[in-house]
């Protein structure tokens, strides 16, 4: 009775003493005699074992992932914001061609097959972007912040700014397709569309740029490549700025105000 007794407290005292911190791993193996012979105890693992919290989670393969996805991220922070620089730059160089150069003469026809020239600008303040309906991102995203502000303008000073939409894709872009576009924006938007001569010239009396690929045909899917820009023109149908990517709904609203009430403060009047 007594030699169970004291097994019991050894096993005991045993397990009290497994339980406690690293701070006792280093205690010598206990032999203890049991039933079936003596038997050895020990804080310390057996071979082939590791302690889990000895173990950590930033392993050589944890660590090569990390660089490859800092580095990837580094680069691509870098090359947007390469891209923003020239973005901006490509805007204050607009602003520097002076009025003079940027607008002109065109003719094209709206989204409900109606004739539209460089006069019908005349009399109104007005916002152009040029793009094309297949654009995946940009363009919805360049339409939806133009279209924001005008609504934002419309709240001081009325429907005196005409949104208008260009395609810079005469091959797909036929006024079907403009029409069913242009309602997921402002109810205002007006899209134009015109052949490729037509489009051509239009665009380089607005300094746009643009470029399909070589060969392709209207059923194919591709990008056009072209200037991310919207215009801001006057009544006189003279350029007044330009938006890039990088301005943000509240800049546009701003910098048209300013615009607008500079105008009216020379002449009187709004339009």
């Amino acid at each position: 009775m007594n030699s169970v007794l004291r097994r019991s407290l050894h096993s005991s005292v045993l397990q009290r003493q497994l339980r406690t911190s690293k701070a006792f791993h280093h205690i010598p193996p206990l032999h203890i005699r049991g039933r079936t012979g003596w038997r050895q105890y020990s804080t310390h693992n057996p071979d082939g074992f590791k302690d889990k919290s000895a173990v950590g989670v930033f392993t050589p393969k944890a660590a090569a992932l990390f660089i490859l996805a800092g580095t990837g991220l580094y680069f691509y922070f870098r090359s947007e914001k390469q891209r923003l620089q020239e973005q901006k730059q490509k805007e204050m160089e607009l602003r520097s061609v002076g009025r003079a150069h940027v607008g002109g003469p065109f003719e094209m026809m709206t989204h409900d097959g109606k004739p539209f020239t460089e006069k019908d600008l005349l009399g109104k303040w007005s916002l152009i972007y040029f793009g094309f309906t297949n654009c995946p991102d940009i363009c919805p995203e360049e339409l939806d912040k133009m279209s924001a502000a005008v609504v934002e303008l419309e709240k001081t000073y009325g429907p005196i700014v005409q949104p208008i939409f260009i395609s810079v894709d005469p091959a797909r872009d036929t006024l079907p397709q403009m029409a069913r576009y242009v309602r997921d924006f402002h109810p205002r938007l007006i899209g134009l569309a015109g052949d490729y001569a037509t489009t051509k010239a239009t665009c380089k009396a607005y300094r746009v740029y643009f470029s399909t690929p070589p060969g392709t045909k209207p059923g194919d899917d591709y990008l056009v490549d072209h200037s991310i820009f919207f215009y801001f023109m006057d009544p006189d149908g003279n350029f007044v700025d330009a938006f890039g990517k990088s301005s943000a709904e509240a800049d546009v609203v701003e910098r048209v105000k300013r615009e607008l009430e500079r105008w009216k403060a020379e002449k009187g009047r709004l339009v």
